[in-house]
């Protein structure tokens, strides 16, 4: 893995009307999403699961080693960013169990998704809210991928980024999907966002509208 960006890595993101940001690093609101499932893991038991703008896969890897869920699926639009996810699918197949796990490639403008329409209880994504031109096309895949006819709900994680979050939440309900937020969702998770705010751990590019995740919890 290389630790900046290469000129092939900017002509996918044109070939494939993507971005990145997959690429650069594993970011925050990734790891706090890992954590929240692992401190929810009876709510992924049994269930099938999938993860949107996975980046390298962390919480969907989570999901499957530790909640007994029946599937996990985890997905990302950037063909580079899929084989890493493999990658770390084959390397931790041992922690899996009974667990079936596979990468997807999923982009969220694709049309020829029907075999996997309806199909998921549990959509999970961490900040993939920010780039508004891909606002109308997460929220038709999410209503697309959402059960029908069992509870399904999408669980995002997503910090505000000036107006992102606020303008996504609108095209969720242009899709007659309902939406809840929730600031304070875990008490560890508050624990350190307080410490950071106040200085008492050091972050010093620390924003809240740019670094705290806010729970979204979207249904049919």
């Amino acid at each position: 893995m290389v630790d900046h960006a290469e000129l092939r890595d900017f002509e996918i993101c044109n070939k494939y009307n993507i971005d990145n940001t997959g690429l650069v690093c594993q970011w925050p609101s990734e790891e706090v999403l890992a954590y929240f499932c692992l401190s929810h893991a009876d709510m992924f038991r049994s269930k099938r699961v999938i993860e949107l703008g996975s980046g390298y896969g962390l919480a969907g890897l989570v999901i499957a080693a530790v909640t007994e869920a029946s599937e996990v699926v985890i997905s990302d639009g950037n063909p580079q960013v899929v084989d890493y996810i493999q990658h770390n699918i084959d390397a931790n197949s041992k922690a899996f169990g009974g667990t079936r796990v596979k990468s997807m490639m999923l982009h969220w403008n694709q049309n020829e998704i029907s075999n996997i329409s309806s199909t998921f209880d549990l959509i999970v994504a961490s900040d993939c809210t920010f780039f508004k031109e891909f606002h109308n096309g997460l929220a038709q895949i999410v209503k697309f991928l959402l059960g029908k006819v069992q509870p399904s709900e999408a669980i995002f994680l997503s910090p505000k980024r000036g107006d992102s979050l606020d303008k996504f939440l609108e095209k969720i309900k242009e899709n007659d999907l309902r939406f809840s937020i929730t600031e304070n969702y875990d008490a560890e998770i508050w624990k350190h966002h307080t410490e950071f705010m106040n200085g008492a751990v050091s972050w010093p590019s620390y924003q809240k509208d740019h670094c705290y995740p806010l729970l979204i919890r979207i249904t049919v």
